[in-house]
């Protein structure tokens, strides 16, 4: 994708300069890929067709669209499914989706939550960032833990739910985002991918930024200080580590 920026504005005194309209996207080898087009950077505008829109939190239908055309799993578990994003994308595809959320009574944090169900070839996990947004007053759900601690320690019982249900050769996709706590950044991607770990997960990509295509409210808000905005979230797609790695689960 070849691009043409704005030029800066002629005053080299200003504070204010022309941002660019477009941002240049490095070229990518070519290689056997059935989505040639999947990289370790998701740009494509828009959000598909795909889930409510209006849901607060969800996320664009595309690049659950671009990895499952990759990966082509037989079966897909979505937990968190929210506006349902990662079920109407299944639908399309012709792929069979378990879909739950904690408001229609499973609890992904309970022990063996998904055991009744069977094995997956790939799972779709798109978690609440914390307290980014609060959807309900159910002390379960994780937007509502009372410390990052507990965040933390609840999301690696999730993670570690969706590791017992993947097929030794399936994947975990997890689409995370950051917040600011007390005026810290909390670097929440880099957390799960802690978490991944400690639960015996590893990368089978390169951890993937998405940008925030789709966001309507960014654009309408305005902020009294100066910061540098978080245009993307990061999205980690793990698979088993192999027994042949020595790898050992962690305490």
């Amino acid at each position: 994708m070849t691009t043409a920026t704005q030029k800066p504005s002629a005053n080299a005194n200003s504070s204010r300069e022309t941002p660019p309209r477009l941002v240049p996207l490095p070229e990518a080898p070519h290689t056997t890929s059935p989505v040639p087009w999947l990289t370790s950077i998701h740009a494509t505008p828009g959000r598909g067709d795909y889930g409510d829109a209006g849901y607060r939190g969800n996320c664009s239908g595309l690049l659950i669209k671009d990895l499952l055309r990759y990966y082509r799993p037989k079966r897909v578990l979505d937990p968190m499914s929210g506006g349902g994003t990662c079920r109407d994308v299944c639908r399309e595809l012709g792929i069979e989706c378990v879909s739950f959320d904690l408001t229609a009574g499973r609890d992904a944090t309970a022990s063996g939550a998904f055991w009744d169900q069977g094995l997956f070839d790939f799972v779709w996990l798109h978690p609440p960032y914390w307290k980014m947004v609060r959807w309900t007053d159910d002390p379960r759900c994780l937007a509502n833990a009372a410390t990052l601690r507990e965040f933390l320690d609840r999301l690696r019982m999730v993670v570690g739910n969706c590791a017992q249900v993947l097929r030794p050769t399936g994947h975990l996709a997890i689409l995370m985002g950051d917040l600011r706590h007390e005026g810290e950044y909390l670097a929440l991607p880099f957390r799960t991918l802690n978490i991944a770990y400690a639960e015996n997960l590893v990368l089978a990509a390169p951890e993937i930024i998405r940008f925030s295509h789709g966001t309507t409210s960014a654009r309408h808000k305005r902020y009294s200080c100066s910061f540098i905005p978080r245009l993307h979230d990061v999205c980690l797609v793990l698979r088993q580590r192999p027994k042949s790695a020595g790898g050992t689960r962690a305490a």
